[in-house]
């Protein structure tokens, strides 16, 4: 248990120090705050309070910001480490490489749940000021936030994995950006694409859903759709709410640290420094 604080703890200086928890924190509270103003006005139209529309208009923000900005901190944990020779020493430390990994995980986590408390907090809380906030938007906010936790979860995870297999930190950021591209983008434009191809609409119907909560991104869209007929309303996706059971995007969610953590664990014990 001490072994792996200390390296979290280690982790969380050399963030500071960076000013990466500066940086993220300010990223997201700007963006935020942003969308809470720029979004405010169809409040009225839809019949929402404005804390409502700004949650729907930050878990729009989360899906892309989130994942970036967990792979910006992770993706040279590895392969940075690797690249300064300053893996030889961290590997001489009495600790496992699991306990070195979850320390580096540890503090990174907490680094990405500051920056979304404060910056979906802060806006949250400035909406409810200016708008109204009802009993479901103050849930929905919460919600908001642990969801995109749990994604940061998901995407550092993946930037471990991405570092662990990389020779080189440059590379490391190549595959990280493509990573990014490919679970944020391009595969909800494969899906797309695939539905306006399905004739019968049979793929539509069944596999579309599924497809979709297999995407962590998507996972965590829908989750924070499905959980609030406000906010459902506000996005317009009321039928994508009630497409799938209620626990299937929060089991997926729930279930990607775990397996990416396992796939990073295993990649690195393979590194040799």
């Amino acid at each position: 248990m001490t072994r792996f604080l200390a390296i979290a703890s280690t982790e969380m200086l050399i963030l500071r120090r960076n000013r990466w928890l500066l940086t993220a924190t300010v990223i997201m509270l700007l963006f935020a705050l942003a969308l809470t103003f720029a979004g405010s006005a169809p409040t009225g139209s839809v019949g929402v309070d404005m804390l409502t529309v700004s949650v729907t208009s930050m878990t729009t923000l989360s899906v892309y910001l989130a994942p970036l900005l967990a792979l910006m901190i992770s993706f040279d944990a590895i392969a940075g480490e690797a690249e300064r020779g300053s893996l030889s020493l961290l590997l001489s430390y009495p600790a496992g490489r699991g306990e070195i990994l979850l320390g580096k995980f540890v503090a990174h986590l907490a680094a990405l749940t500051f920056a979304m408390t404060i910056g979906f907090g802060s806006a949250g809380a400035i909406a409810a000021w200016f708008g109204g906030a009802g009993a479901d938007s103050l849930t929905a906010l919460a919600r908001l936030i642990g969801t995109s936790i749990l994604l940061g979860a998901v995407f550092l995870a993946l930037g471990y994995l991405v570092s662990a297999v990389s020779r080189s930190a440059t590379a490391a950021a190549g595959l990280s950006a493509g990573l990014w591209l490919v679970f944020v983008v391009l595969y909800d434009l494969g899906l797309l694409g695939a539905v306006v191809m399905d004739g019968s609409g049979d793929f539509t119907r069944t596999i579309f859903p599924w497809l979709m909560v297999a995407n962590p991104a998507d996972a965590f869209r829908v989750w924070n759709i499905s959980a609030s007929d406000g906010v459902a309303m506000a996005s317009g996706m009321v039928g994508a709410a009630q497409a799938l059971p209620a626990w299937a995007a929060p089991l997926s969610l729930a279930l990607w640290p775990v397996l990416a953590f396992a796939l990073a664990r295993a990649a690195f014990r393979r590194v040799e420094p």
